[in-house]
């Protein structure tokens, strides 16, 4: 994407190189390929890059009619070091909504932002923690926006802080008699927003109290995590929970595309 170092022109002093010289740059040119190969592997699994993933967002995009749900949202989601303090973190699953369109799926503010990306397919999942006590939706929004779509939904929610408002928090998913029957929109207490910029999916997570308490205070998981925090979603852990849940299907995910959809129902 950027344009390279100019090339200076070889002079009449020009030597031809021996033997060993001509040796050693093969190997150091093998060596650069296998280096620059692990970076690009390794920055698709981070998301730390723009480089494209093995299928293409046609395919990726597709992915929802193919992957089973115990694939896309594991029954159980392990997070080792991944509550406060670093203490080990286990959420089981409780509820798995069908798949559906976005209709009312959002705040009407929310559905604004994500409009320009469209909406193919939204698939959703609520997850307890080992004490029963804290709550948290995770959902997939498969968009219908190519890879320039996403980048520029990944822009404006990074230049403008989209993910901080609190008018723009996701909506739960909450199913009768299950730990988060009582999880509606006034227990919202802790949220994550992911715009990917490799696959046309948006990954968000959404927090509260299984009990049914409303917070009036609520945080969005970037902040909630930070040490000292005195608020009530980063006391409870509930940012934590929004992150790591987020964190671990985002990574699911990430392998899915990799691998393409070849897998059986």
């Amino acid at each position: 994407m950027y344009p390279g170092e100019p090339v200076a022109a070889a002079g009449p002093e020009r030597r031809v190189r021996g033997p060993v010289r001509t040796a050693a740059a093969a190997v150091c040119l093998v060596l650069g390929f296998g280096l620059l190969g692990g970076a690009a592997a390794g920055a698709w699994l981070t998301g730390d890059s723009g480089e494209r993933p093995a299928a293409d967002y046609a395919e990726a995009r597709s992915l929802w009619h193919e992957i089973p749900v115990d694939t896309l949202f594991p029954r159980t989601l392990r997070g080792k070091g991944a509550g406060p303090g670093r203490a080990d973190r286990r959420w089981t699953r409780v509820a798995v909504a069908p798949d559906a369109d976005c209709r009312d799926a959002f705040d009407p503010l929310l559905a604004q932002a994500l409009s320009p990306a469209g909406c193919e397919r939204l698939l959703r999942a609520t997850y307890t923690d080992e004490t029963g006590s804290g709550v948290t939706t995770v959902g997939l929004l498969f968009t219908e926006a190519d890879e320039k779509g996403m980048r520029a939904l990944r822009e404006r929610f990074d230049e403008d802080d989209l993910e901080l408002r609190a008018d723009l928090m996701p909506r739960p998913y909450a199913a009768r008699g299950t730990a988060a029957a009582r999880f509606g929109d006034a227990q919202r207490a802790s949220w994550a927003i992911r715009p990917l910029t490799d696959a046309p999916v948006v990954v968000y997570t959404v927090s509260g109290f299984a009990d049914g308490r409303t917070v009036g205070d609520p945080q969005p998981a970037s902040e909630a995590v930070l040490k000292d925090q005195t608020t009530a979603p980063a006391q409870a852990g509930l940012g934590h929970d929004a992150r790591g849940i987020a964190d671990r299907i985002e990574r699911g995910l990430r392998r899915i595309v990799a691998q393409g959809t070849g897998q059986d129902r």
